[in-house]
């Protein structure tokens, strides 16, 4: 046993308050020694038990027609896609480890994501990102950029799956806590999943890929704990990646998942060892006995605990039934990786540890996790001052006669606007060969599933503008958006992942934010009819300095999922060709709230969310699909960042077309230019079909309005040139590289 007296201080070192620290005691009848403390410390932190947020998490839909498991239930979302196959797909962040090192962060998050996903017995097939950062202006900024953008194509391209969608945003309240949320979509065979879960007694347990070493221990800790000055002396807590190893241990487990041998697996993600052998222990109502001593290790003196709680990355825990040993032990060589047999499946809820021979931990499985013993709270919420500010704005307050041609040059290379090209040029698009949006770009990224006639649409999307404004509706603006995405590709949208950024639980105005946007996103899913698959919690986003904490933006990112189910229905985003004609579908109205163009360039930070109502969106959605589907219009675009504008001049560029519109006289210039009320959709119509797209709008009594019309190549609103699409273009593309040269 562990000589380190433990203590409630030596408890609370390691993130355990003093009530959790008594029920450890009252939980084992006696004082746990230094190693079992340390396992309740990240079995119980907030990564791994969601002990703050299970409560409001429990009230989000989670049941569906198209879902294959419960939200939470395995390592990732299973969807029902047709053609007798199964898409897995889940979004997670890896905000802290990308604040203090963001290469290895980075690169480790889209590893343990991806693992997630074929650890279930999916192929990953696609990936996403949504990034936050602070100023850009900032060097730390540039720095954080440079490192997670190097991170995340390093690794996605070496493990060869093509990234096919993200976002990234630039706002102060990320300056020091940047946020890297990764998503993985994987397709397999449906009825061939594997379960995370471990059973049968006398199955034997192994631990199978790399090496295990120092890296990573207390990194789900660490992910529970503010971010301070002091926080780069954590580095220890950051994992470090192999996106070959990676490789390798995907082609192994996908060999081994097509043979009988596997009962269950999981991925060796957060508090490693110790994290997997529990979680499969309670899922199947059982336990393990297991001898650490055989663990592969990478790195000598080793302590027990620091081997339970190492987060060395490409590991799984595989449970395999008895009598296939060979099996399985043959795959692994073969594909050189490590397949040690480590120990076996007992027959009641305890785990066993070993060292050297010596026990050194015995603690009830069941205790360890989130709906056994884990602990859950209650927090307390208050709505913070600024919510009743926000909505004293008064639109006659910004003075309505502004420079538009200088706004539309400031949105256009505005860093949340401008082209991302900077950035994705970085990552792989292209391996696989299933991405359908490199010479047709839509407003989701489209993933070709081989062999059918259908397609998956993906999309990463969220506001933290409209979600601090208004936490609830700006977090049903966040899954309205993704599903708008997802239908102006052509596609139907079937559920949703989350990633829930939040500061911290103990800070009541940034938990009122976490309840409300709950209750936003519940009523949205619901109403769209996408359940929650599952996703992540990141409470802690928040930086300390000088004494003075700061939450970041309330940041809940959506991971949507839709199915196209005719490739032929795919619509892209741009302009097709010369005098075609410009529609509106939806409603322009007097609002520039929480709009880039207010919150940017009249600097006035309090204001609502944007105008918005789910009904309509929920309408708008409908129609959008059923356009898709009849071949009526040539492109569609949402209007969301930057206004009609934007919206405009991104559907321009691809083919190097332009604009000419008539603005509304019954509304001020600036907000039905720069607006960014919801429920929008641009759409272009050739001549031949206008017809029967105005019949269809009218038999459905959607709004609608005439725009104008594609035009060669130079951008005119009310008669007035706006210059032309080849010059708007090189600035809009070349922005951010050259911030990230000054």
């Amino acid at each position: 046993m562990s000589e380190i007296a433990v203590t409630l201080e030596v408890a609370k070192g390691l993130g355990l308050n003093e009530e959790e620290f008594e029920m450890i005691k009252k939980i084992m009848g006696r004082t746990p020694n230094f190693t079992e403390l340390s396992i309740y410390s990240v079995m119980w932190s907030e990564h791994a038990s969601y002990k703050n947020s299970i409560k409001w998490l429990k009230t989000l839909p989670r049941d569906g027609g198209c879902l294959l498991t419960g939200a939470g239930q395995e390592n990732a979302g299973l969807v029902d896609i047709g053609n007798g196959l199964a898409c897995a797909f889940k979004i997670e962040s890896h905000n802290h480890p990308s604040a203090v090192e963001p290469y290895q962060g980075a690169a480790t998050g889209v590893g343990g994501i991806n693992r997630d996903i074929f650890t279930m017995g999916a192929r990953p097939i696609a990936q996403l990102n949504s990034l936050r950062f602070g100023n850009i202006e900032n060097n730390r900024t540039k720095w954080l950029l440079r490192g997670v953008v190097k991170g995340i194509g390093d690794y996605g391209n070496a493990f060869g799956v093509p990234v096919l969608g993200g976002e990234v945003n630039f706002d102060e309240s990320y300056n020091t806590n940047p946020l890297v949320n990764a998503m993985s979509v994987g397709v397999m065979e449906k009825g061939k999943m594997i379960s995370a879960v471990a059973k049968g007694e006398g199955n034997p347990i192994y631990i199978v890929g790399s090496s295990t070493g120092k890296d990573g221990i207390h990194g789900a800790t660490f992910a529970s704990a503010d971010l301070t000055e002091d926080s780069a002396d954590d580095i220890p807590s950051i994992q470090v990646g192999d996106p070959f190893q990676e490789k390798l241990l995907l082609e192994a487990t996908l060999e081994l998942a097509d043979t009988d041998a596997i009962v269950g697996m999981q991925d060796m993600g957060a508090a490693g060892i110790i994290c997997s052998t529990s979680e499969m222990s309670a899922k199947g109502e059982s336990g393990m006995k297991i001898d650490l001593s055989l663990v592969p290790l990478r790195q000598q003196n080793m302590e027990a605990w620091e081997i339970l709680l190492s987060e060395s990355q490409e590991r799984m825990l595989v449970c395999i039934k008895k009598g296939y040993e060979k099996v399985v032990e043959d795959i692994f060589t073969k594909w050189d990786l490590n397949c040690a047999k480590i120990g076996e499946v007992i027959n009641e809820d305890k785990l066993y540890f070993y060292y050297n021979g010596e026990l050194v931990a015995e603690v009830p499985a069941e205790s360890l996790v989130l709906g056994g013993g884990a602990p859950v709270y209650e927090r307390e919420y208050s709505e913070p001052a600024y919510f009743a500010e926000n909505k004293k704005f008064n639109i006659n307050d910004i003075p309505e006669n502004v420079n538009l041609k200088e706004v539309a040059e400031f949105l256009t290379t505005h860093p949340n606007i401008a082209s991302k090209k900077w950035i994705y040029e970085q990552y792989d698009s292209m391996v696989r060969t299933v991405n359908l949006t490199t010479n047709r770009p839509s407003d989701a990224g489209i993933i070709n599933i081989k062999g059918t006639n259908t397609a998956l649409a993906v999309t990463t999307d969220c506001n933290s503008r409209y979600v601090k404004a208004d936490p609830k509706t700006g977090t049903m603006i966040a899954v309205a958006e993704a599903a708008r995405n997802v239908a102006c590709a052509g596609a139907k949208p079937l559920a949703i992942t989350n990633c829930l950024n939040f500061g911290s639980p103990y800070n009541p105005e940034a938990y009122w934010q976490f309840v409300n946007a709950i209750k936003g996103m519940a009523e949205a899913c619901i109403a769209f009819d996408t359940p929650v698959t599952g996703g992540n919690v990141s409470f802690y986003n928040q930086t300390t300095i000088a004494g003075k904490t700061e939450p970041v933006s309330p940041t809940p990112t959506i991971g949507m999922l839709g199915i196209l189910k005719e490739k032929m229905f795919q619509t892209s985003l741009a302009f097709d060709q010369k005098g075609d004609m410009i529609y509106l579908l939806g409603k322009s109205t007097n609002d520039i709230s929480s709009s880039e163009y207010l919150y940017s360039y009249h600097k006035v930070k309090n204001s609502p969310a944007p105008e918005f109502n789910i009904d309509f969106e929920v309408n708008l959605v409908k129609i959008l699909q059923q356009l898709a589907e009849k071949n009526l219009v040539n492109s569609m675009h949402d209007v969301s960042d930057g206004g009609l504008y934007i919206t405009l001049l991104e559907s321009s560029m691809p083919n190097n077309l332009g604009f000419d519109i008539t603005t509304d006289a019954e509304i001020r210039t600036d907000a039905f230019l720069f607006g960014e009320s919801q429920g929008r959709v641009v759409v272009s119509v050739p001549i031949e079909k206008e017809p029967d797209f105005v019949d269809f709008m009218l038999a459905n009594n959607f709004p609608f309005s005439t725009l104008g019309h594609v035009t060669k190549g130079e951008l005119r609103i009310d008669d007035i040139s706006f210059g032309f699409i080849t010059d708007e273009k090189e600035k809009y593309e070349n922005a951010i590289e050259m911030k990230m040269m000054s």
